[in-house]
């Protein structure tokens, strides 16, 4: 099972385990239902806005989605282990996306903050769809250059540099030119 299949089936399990039916998961998420009905199915790769939104409807943390099971303790990533891909889009009809999430804290039991290394690749899109959700962002640039949109403000950052925002603000990242980039991501999201 690939991994949007997996986190559709890891949706709609915990959704019917809460005893919560499509359409009132949609209404309270404010996300449309056939959207929700894609994502469960594995026809739609959701940008981590809906996954937030759906992850707080059903008071969860969004690393649930992504988890096959929990640890008590710490979470040991090695550089040399292959780490598990999951792909998020904030595109229509997506067949794929222009981010690779590598999560850092996968089994990690009752965690308040998402790690993740994430390649980011150039877009084919000109516009970009701003996104905002509740929490708050911690961005460090490990290789290449990416940009991020905040608002109506626009930063450019280059390796070794950092930002840190609020999540409410609309916002957006992406590579900056024509190269790929990679970045430290720690997403906290209250649940």
């Amino acid at each position: 099972m690939d991994n949007k299949n997996k986190l559709g089936s890891k949706i709609k399990a915990i959704r019917e385990t809460r005893k919560i039916s499509i359409e009132d998961l949609a209404d309270k998420a404010n996300l449309p239902v056939e959207g929700v009905k894609k994502i469960e199915n594995g026809e739609l790769v959701p940008s981590l806005t809906p996954l937030i939104k759906l992850a707080r409807v059903m008071g969860v943390r969004i690393g649930t989605f992504l988890d096959d099971q929990e640890d008590i303790g710490p979470v040991l990533n090695r550089k040399d282990e292959k780490k598990s891909i999951t792909r998020f889009s904030d595109k229509d009809t997506p067949a794929n996306s222009d981010l690779d999430f590598y999560s850092l804290a996968v089994n990690k039991a009752d965690r308040h903050m998402e790690p993740f290394l994430i390649d980011i690749y150039p877009s084919s899109e000109e516009g970009y769809k701003l996104s905002s959700h509740e929490g708050e962002e911690f961005i460090y640039v490990l290789k290449g250059e990416i940009e991020v949109i905040y608002g109506k403000d626009v930063y450019a950052l280059a390796e070794g540099d950092s930002i840190y925002y609020d999540s409410v603000v609309k916002h957006h990242l992406h590579s900056k030119g024509e190269a790929a980039a990679k970045i430290l991501a720690v997403l906290y999201t209250p649940v």
